[in-house]
C-alpha cells in the first residue's frame, strides 16, 4: 500500500510539472483573491481612523498573507472533479486501479501543494515587503499551528470528497458546489476575520465545520487564541472529522452501487 501511494505521489508530481501553465493560473488566483480582500479591508481601516474591530492595516496584512498560505495548504478541488470524471468515463478507469480513488485524490492534492508552495512562499515574502504585516507569532504558536493545520486539511478534504459523491446522483453539481463555497466563504474566515462578524454569526461559525477548516489554524498561527481556546478548537476539529469519516464510506458505497459508467 505504501509503495503504491509513493508511486502515485511521484506520478502526480510529474503531471504537475507537465501542466506548469495551468498551475501558474491557479497561483495567480490564489494570490489575487486574498490581496483584493486585503486592499479592501486596509482601505476600510484607514477610513475609520486606523482600525476595524481591533484590526489595524498591518494586522489585516498579516491575516490575509497568512491566509494565502493556509488556504492553499488545505485547499481541495475535488468537488468540481467528480462530475467531470463520471460524465467522461474517467472514474470507471480509476475503479480498475489497485488504489482506491480516495487515495489517488489525496496523492494528487499533496503533489499539487508541494509544487505550488515552491512558488507561493517566495511570492508571499515579496508581498510582505509591500504590505508590511505585523506578526505576533511565537514559537509555541507555531507548534500549536501544525496539528491545527493537519486536522484542518483532513477535515476539509474528507468533507469535500464526501460532498463530491453527489455527482453519483446528478450530472450537474455546479449549483451544489456554488452554494457550498458561498457558505464557506463567509463562515471560514476567508472573506474577513470571523471576529468582525456579528455575534450570532460568530456563534454559528463556531458550530459549523468551516471555521475549523481554515480560520482556526490561521488564528492559532497569528497568536490570537488562548491555550484553552486552542484545545477546544482541536476537539471541534476532531469531532467534525469523526462525523465526516462516518459519512464518507457510506456515501461512497451507496453511490458506487448505483453508478453506471459514461463516456469512453
Amino acid at each position: 500500500m505504501l509503495n503504491a501511494l509513493w508511486v502515485q505521489l511521484k506520478t502526480s508530481l510529474a503531471i504537475n510539472l507537465q501542466y506548469r501553465a495551468a498551475n501558474l493560473i491557479w497561483l495567480i488566483g490564489a494570490v489575487l483573491e486574498p490581496v483584493i480582500y486585503l486592499i479592501v479591508w486596509d482601505t476600510v481601516a484607514q477610513v475609520q481612523g486606523g482600525d476595524v474591530g481591533g484590526f489595524t492595516s498591518s494586522d489585516f496584512a498579516a491575516y490575509f498573507l497568512a491566509l494565502m498560505v493556509v488556504d492553499r495548504l488545505t485547499f481541495t478541488w475535488i468537488m468540481w472533479e467528480y462530475e467531470f470524471m463520471i460524465r467522461e468515463g474517467k472514474l470507471a478507469q480509476r475503479l480498475l486501479r489497485p488504489l482506491h480513488p480516495f487515495w489517488i485524490d489525496v496523492m494528487d492534492n499533496l503533489a499539487y501543494k508541494a509544487f505550488i508552495m515552491v512558488v507561493l512562499i517566495p511570492t508571499v515574502l515579496v508581498l510582505m515587503f509591500v504590505f508590511r504585516p505585523s506578526f505576533q507569532t511565537t514559537f509555541l504558536d507555531l507548534l500549536a499551528f501544525l496539528p491545527a493545520l493537519v486536522l484542518a486539511f483532513i477535515l476539509r478534504f474528507c468533507l469535500e470528497w464526501t460532498l463530491a459523491m453527489a455527482a453519483f446522483w446528478t450530472t450537474r453539481t455546479n449549483a451544489i458546489n456554488q452554494v457550498y463555497f458561498v457558505v464557506f466563504l463567509f463562515f471560514s474566515g476567508r472573506l474577513a476575520p470571523l471576529e468582525l462578524l456579528p455575534g450570532f454569526a460568530q456563534t454559528l461559525a463556531s458550530l459549523l465545520p468551516f471555521r475549523w477548516m481554515l480560520s482556526f489554524p490561521l488564528e492559532v498561527l497569528l497568536g490570537r487564541l488562548s491555550v484553552q481556546e486552542i484545545g477546544a478548537g482541536y476537539l471541534m476539529q476532531l469531532g467534525w472529522t469523526a462525523i465526516v469519516l462516518l459519512l464518507l464510506p457510506l456515501a461512497w458505497r451507496v453511490g458506487v452501487r448505483q453508478f453506471s459508467a459514461v463516456g469512453t
